[in-house]
Parts: C-alpha cells; structure tokens; sequence
C-alpha cells in the first residue's frame, strides 16, 4: 500500500493517492477532496462506475479511480477493495481533520426513491446500513426490490462498499432508505446522498480547530 497524501501548504487542495495489490486485486486512485467534480473511473464493474462518478461529481470531488480485479470468480472482492482504498484516500486526505465541519446530513430522492445519509468524521468506524436492497429486505418492507439486480451488479454488494470504506475512513455513517420500488434509483439516491454529506462534512470552517471536546478524532 503506498499513502501519498498532497495537502501541504495553506489552501492546498487535500488529496491523496492510494495504491493497493492482492491476489485478488489491484486498485489506484487518487480523490481530492477540494476539486470540481471531476471523474475518470474504471473498475471493471460498470454500476460501481456510475456510482462513484454520480457521487464524485455530486460532492464536488476529483476521483480517478482504475481497478483491476478477479471479476471471473464475481464483482465482490472488486467492489470491496475499492472502498478500502477509498477510505485510505479519505483519511489520508483529511490529515489531522483540523477546520473541517465534521457532521452533515443529505437527503436525495431520485423518482421513486428517497435516501438520508448521515456522517460525522469522528475517526471512529460505525455502519448502520438500514437499506432494504438486496436478497434479504427488511421484514415488512414496502419495497419491490428483493432479489433486483442492476444490470450485472448485486445490489447486497452496497453495504459491502460503504462497510469497507467507513471502516478505513474512520467514518460513522447511517444510511437510510426511506422509500423505494427501483433498486437502480435506490442505489444512485444512497450514492449521491453520501457525495453531499461527506463534500459537508470535509467543509473547512474559519476556526482551523479540530472538531472535538477532546482535541482529537477517533
């Protein structure tokens, strides 16, 4: 794993470049945290692709993202992988978190779907992934999404993604969706929703402190 972080000097872009090699993978990025939503992302899986663009774009971010992974055995490790080299890019990024908002909140609908994303960047990993999507909805769910898939993607690959990334972030984020009938529209909402709560919460302030009683995260 090499950490290449870049945000040195007063007003520098934060950004980091993270390159990571297994057996079963090979993911280099680089996301800067202070950009204009700028995206080039290819990781072999084309849904991960719209998702990381819509949420790059969305949150302002410059993500370039190039994966190569064993897709012949199926999109899991791929996925995974990206969001653990996601959150090493995101924290490395972030630095100390001095000056930064810290929590934020968004709400997206995309037609019929609705999602709430909230992420407080406490250095502390905690998922709470309340999306009924996938093969196992939550019981009495007023969703038609069990067992949808979009295109070839396995939307249960979701919670995989945010778990791995908030885990090496260091992020708490609770993602919840609130309504849906489409797992395609419910997956972009979630998406774009986490774009705008994290581009809230990586927001400097004026008072350059770090945001916590304790005088540091985590």
């Amino acid at each position: 794993m090499t950490d290449v972080p870049t945000s040195t000097g007063i007003g520098a872009p934060r950004q980091a470049t993270q390159h990571r090699v297994t057996r079963e993978t090979d993911v280099q990025l680089t996301w800067c945290l202070d950009g204009t939503g700028q995206t080039d992302i290819a990781t072999g899986v084309p849904f991960l692709d719209h998702m990381l663009d819509a949420m790059g774009r969305h949150g302002r971010f410059d993500l370039t993202v190039r994966a190569h992974g064993d897709l012949a055995v199926d999109d899991h490790h791929t996925v995974e992988d990206v969001g653990l080299v996601l959150g090493d890019a995101w924290r490395a990024a972030l630095g100390d978190a001095r000056g930064i908002t810290r929590f934020a909140h968004a709400y997206v609908p995309m037609d019929d779907a609705l999602a709430r994303v909230v992420v407080d960047c406490s250095g502390r990993p905690f998922l709470v992934w309340n999306v009924a999507v996938g093969a196992n909805p939550l019981a009495g769910a007023d969703y038609a999404l069990a067992g949808q898939r979009v295109g070839t993607f396995d939307p249960a690959l979701a919670e995989e993604f945010w778990r791995a990334l908030v885990t090496r972030a260091g992020l708490t984020l609770h993602v919840d969706l609130l309504r849906a009938r489409n797992a395609h529209h419910a997956l972009e909402a979630i998406w774009k929703a986490a774009g705008l709560a994290l581009r809230d919460a990586a927001r400097l302030n004026a008072f350059g402190e770090i945001p916590s009683t304790k005088g540091t995260l985590g």
